[in-house]
């Protein structure tokens, strides 16, 4: 068990269409790959594009779409974790200050700051506690381009003006938003484009090392159509969340000591509860805190709870005791109380965390830790091929776990190993991101300029989800006529295909609540004219504006 720290195909490739091998049986690739990656999550997708970029051939098979559990159901935040440092865990507070900059370089578009506000309750916390938790916090991550903490009087700053009676004093701190999903589908892109195949809902049935020195790896479509595919690959990364445990055990067949703590976490989607584009967090007398964000304009983003679950990750749904406990915590706070009734949409996750026996389930670290089995020396003499799987992890520090996971991998992978190129991440730029100076703001104007029949509202959407890709998307398009039939309100054809052709997107749902959050914004009618254009029945992505959503 290793602990971090102290301790070429294209893009529309997936396994719904999926081709026979080359050596001529169905599904069966003669030549072997050097890496093969299960699961299509967050570490999963990075630690594809990280391994395809230093020139080794890889393959990511992902059971369902891209992101669709854990990666897609976080708090949307790329923050250092300001809670964390009253476990004492300051490397992990560190590394993911560090990276919080790093990756809003690489991806300007879908990371961007957010300022939030902290309002002071002296019965949990002292104010000299705050102040000193967020001196480190402005400083363990180095040189920063987000603005410092400050006091705050919330009794004349507007900030104060939504807040109860009681609450006179806070503090204001930075951290960025980050659109999870689409980070996701934009590390898989980035892979695809250095070369690696992305095959998505394909699942992973079976992988047993040979007596050739290769893993023979066995994939199946995950629905109906397409062909089974084979895979000799000389190593295989297991980053299947919290189904890493299911695929050590009954993929590969191999019994590792390895433990696994599932914490469930949910959000709660309420109309918008203040004006204003920062976000609050919210100290609760149980030591957690809820956040409070802007979200898609026109609502706020309640959450998250910390709750142990035993049940199928699949099938994950936020409960009353957990809608009871965000809204009593956010009314404690807010001068317009919550209910559960008044949410339009929730979602909830499963965080795969790795067992530090804490009986806290809060308190249980978000660190990182790999679990290494087999591998050869650099002459590929002796040994096994290597398995290296991935338990715990945070959204921020996903890039550098993914530069940590190939260090340990590839000495285990003999003369691959040390021929593949170095660390390359952190100063290349995510499909989209190749923003000049990082200015949003500047290239959004650009993009308006050149593009002036595109209304503003849709100018700024596309901006934000497809940064300089959307370029590709617009194609040539003159007016709002090229883009191809309106579906409603504002989704043309043209950015349905473009999801499909780029972005591996095969079904409303894919749509509507990962590679966007559509799905809180169109119609009924608009929904179902997507439908018909997917082919799909009307009706049969609804998503449910309210429930759980399929995460």
């Amino acid at each position: 068990m290793d602990a971090k720290g102290s301790r070429g195909a294209s893009p529309a490739t997936d396994g719904e269409h999926a081709a026979p091998g080359a050596d001529g049986r169905s599904g069966s690739n003669a030549d072997p790959v050097d890496l093969l990656v299960i699961g299509g999550g967050v570490n999963g997708a990075g630690i594809a594009r990280d391994a395809a970029g230093r020139g080794l051939s890889v393959v990511l098979c992902e059971q369902a779409d891209l992101a669709q559990a854990t990666s897609s159901a976080s708090t949307k935040l790329i923050h250092g974790g300001l809670r964390y440092l009253e476990h004492f865990e300051f490397r992990l507070v560190r590394e993911a200050l560090i990276e919080r900059q790093v990756l809003l370089n690489l991806a300007p578009h879908i990371i961007w700051p957010l300022t939030f506000v902290l309002p002071h309750a002296e019965t949990l916390r002292p104010a000299w506690m705050v102040r000193l938790g967020l001196f480190l916090y402005d400083h363990l991550g180095g040189r920063q381009s987000l603005p410092k903490s400050h006091g705050v009087d919330l009794r004349r700053d507007p900030k104060g003006t939504p807040l109860a009676d009681w609450v006179k004093k806070g503090f204001c701190y930075s951290d960025c938003w980050v659109e999870d999903s689409r980070l996701v589908v934009l590390n898989a892109m980035d892979a695809a484009e250095r070369g690696a195949e992305v095959l998505t809902r394909t699942r992973c049935s079976r992988a047993r090392r040979g007596e050739d020195g290769l893993w023979h790896v066995e994939l199946a479509p995950a629905g109906p159509g397409g062909a089974e595919r084979r895979f000799r690959a000389r190593a295989v990364v297991n980053a299947a969340g919290p189904w890493v445990t299911q695929v050590l055990s009954q993929v590969t067949g191999l019994n590792r000591p390895a433990g696994l703590r599932l914490v469930k976490g949910s959000h709660l989607v309420v109309p918008k509860l203040y004006e204003g584009d920062h976000a609050y967090i919210l100290q609760n007398d149980d030591r957690r805190i809820v956040f409070a964000i802007p979200y898609e304009r026109d609502y706020t983003l309640l959450g998250t709870t910390d709750k142990l679950y035993e049940a199928d990750p699949g099938e994950v749904a936020i409960d009353a005791e957990e809608q009871a406990y965000i809204c009593r915590a956010v009314n404690r706070y807010f001068k317009t109380e919550v209910t559960p009734e008044q949410a339009i949409w929730s979602y909830s996750g499963v965080r795969p965390l790795y067992d530090d026996s804490n009986e806290n389930v809060s308190a249980v670290t978000r660190d990182y830790v790999f679990d290494v089995d087999g591998g050869s020396d650099a002459g590929g003499h002796g040994g096994t091929p290597p398995l290296l799987s991935v338990f715990g992890g945070k959204i921020t520090t996903y890039r550098k776990l993914s530069e940590h996971a190939l260090e340990k991998l590839l000495p285990r992978m003999g003369q691959v190993g040390t021929s593949a190129g170095p660390a390359w991440t952190r100063s290349a730029a995510l499909p989209g991101g190749d923003i000049a100076n990082g200015d949003f703001e500047a290239f959004l104007n650009n993009l308006m300029q050149q593009h002036a029949w595109l209304p503003p509202q849709l100018a700024r959407r596309y901006a934000r989800a497809y940064g300089s890709r959307t370029a590709a998307l617009l194609g040539d398009a003159r007016s709002l006529d090229d883009l191809g039939p309106h579906l409603g309100d504002e989704l043309y054809a043209a950015e349905v295909d473009y999801l499909r052709r780029a972005e591996w997107a095969r079904t409303s749902e894919d749509i509507l609540w990962r590679r966007s959050k559509l799905g809180l914004h169109l119609s009924r009618d608009t929904i179902d004219a997507l439908a018909r254009h997917l082919g799909e029945r009307a009706g049969a992505a609804a998503g449910t504006h309210r429930g759980v959503a399929a995460t």
